[in-house]
């Protein structure tokens, strides 16, 4: 493969694959012998080194042990992820990553942190993403926050119609719900339905998020086709507060938002035998 000159400040994909040429030959390892200790080719590390495909958490994890690098290229491939997300969406990533407690309402889908793989590529598929496998790959990184030693609080409202819009077919769907219900084991993540019957209630407008940082202000967050608005404004801060409190209020309480999803997932989405009596997703 004919090298590449890099400039590591043009973006954190074009950082990270300088880093790693470098280190790989301060290693004095070939691309082939380096492909062949973390599990990959030698033509896969030359397209990272030039910033030609975005590398991943567990091939980055690899590096590091391969190389020596203490924890170089784990640290570096979440902002090389970052930087595949639009670039309207990442300063709510970024704030996301930092919160102490993150409170949302979705009318449409499933909250981004709580999303499958399967899940989370049937809806940039559908909307057209441009790189599939980058951001779905930079989507699924964001649930790191969900991994580290002290997680945020993450309560989620869901409209009772996102359990019954079938994104990505029936499997999707069911391993999707089945997330959420092995999500609401962990403390640290809460889920409740807003059912149906609720009726009119004071989030009518659509989704928004409330993120809380400790001694920083509180952060609200909303979005439409192709932007988001993130705002510290105290009064809308403390109006999306209020509401979100209603929408609580108003929806079932975790152990029976629990029940419905489940019941949702049985309903809808359960194999169905095909016509020899055998399931078929």
């Amino acid at each position: 493969m004919r090298s590449r000159e890099l400039d590591p400040s043009a973006s954190p994909l074009d950082y990270y694959g300088f880093e790693l040429r470098r280190a790989r030959e301060a290693a004095g390892l070939t691309l082939a012998q380096l492909g062949s200790v973390v599990f990959c080719t030698g033509s896969l590390i030359g397209q990272i080194e030039t910033a030609a495909k975005v590398p991943q958490r567990d091939f980055s994890e690899r590096l590091d042990a391969a190389l020596g690098t203490d924890g170089l290229f784990s640290r570096l491939v979440g902002l090389v992820l970052r930087s595949q997300l639009p670039s309207w969406f990442q300063p709510y990533a970024e704030m996301e990553s930092r919160a102490l407690s993150i409170a949302t309402y979705q009318t449409q889908v499933v909250y981004g942190l709580l999303q499958t793989p399967g899940y989370a590529r049937a809806l940039l598929e559908a909307g057209w993403a441009e790189k599939l496998d980058e951001q779905v790959a930079a989507r699924l990184d964001r649930q790191q926050v969900l991994r580290r030693q002290k997680p945020p609080l993450v309560w989620v409202v869901l409209d009772e119609a996102v359990l019954h819009r079938g994104v990505g077919g029936r499997e999707v769907m069911r391993e999707q719900l089945t997330q959420l219900l092995r999500l609401q084991d962990r403390r640290e993540v809460r889920v409740q339905v807003l059912p149906f019957g609720a009726g009119q209630h004071p989030a009518t407008a659509g989704s928004f998020t409330v993120m809380r940082f400790g001694d920083h202000p509180d952060i609200t967050y909303s979005e439409n086709y192709d932007s988001g608005y993130m705002t510290a404004n105290p009064d809308v801060a403390m109006d999306c507060s209020h509401r979100y409190d209603h929408l609580q209020a108003a929806a079932l309480s975790v152990e029976d938002s629990a029940e419905l999803i489940a019941r949702v997932r049985e309903e809808r989405y359960a194999d169905q035998p095909g016509p020899d009596g055998s399931p078929v997703a």
